[in-house]
């Protein structure tokens, strides 16, 4: 019978999937009541470039337009976010940030800071870069559905 440690490429799956899944469950914890970590990462991207597509953030953040639709009700009945009508094509949406989600991205990065600290500090100065090439090239492969 085959372990797990004979196929490296299983065990990377199984440990980034678990990664994942406790850094979500921290991240959660931390932020202020409500906001997921996926209603955090759609703020992140709003904070940062104002207004975009339901089908813009779910590209930009790898999910499916299903679960962006998800989040985005979430936010919105939260009072987080704003869906409107865009201007230039009546077919689409927009979504932007509301004042109240800008308030509560902020709230979250300030909870997050300390945690974020104590990470930087429990690992060589290097280990996060050193790990990204490979990650980079593992999502762009899988982006590109192989």
């Amino acid at each position: 019978m085959a372990r797990l440690r004979d196929r490296p490429d299983v065990e990377f799956f199984a440990c980034l999937a678990a990664v994942n899944r406790l850094a979500d469950q921290r991240l959660e914890r931390a932020t202020p009541a409500g906001l997921s970590p996926a209603g955090l990462a759609v703020l992140n991207r709003l904070a940062l470039g104002g207004t975009e597509t339901p089908l813009g953030l779910a590209r930009g953040l790898g999910v499916s337009k299903a679960t962006m639709t998800h989040t985005l009700q979430r936010l919105e009945a939260a009072r987080l976010v704003r869906l409107a009508a865009d201007p230039d094509d009546g077919r689409r949406k927009k979504v932007a940030a509301t004042d109240t989600g800008l308030a509560a991205q902020q709230a979250a990065l300030v909870a997050l800071r300390p945690k974020l600290g104590a990470l930087r500090a429990a690992f060589e100065p290097n280990s996060f870069e050193a790990a990204l090439p490979f990650l980079r090239q593992l999502r762009a492969w899988l982006e590109a559905d192989n």
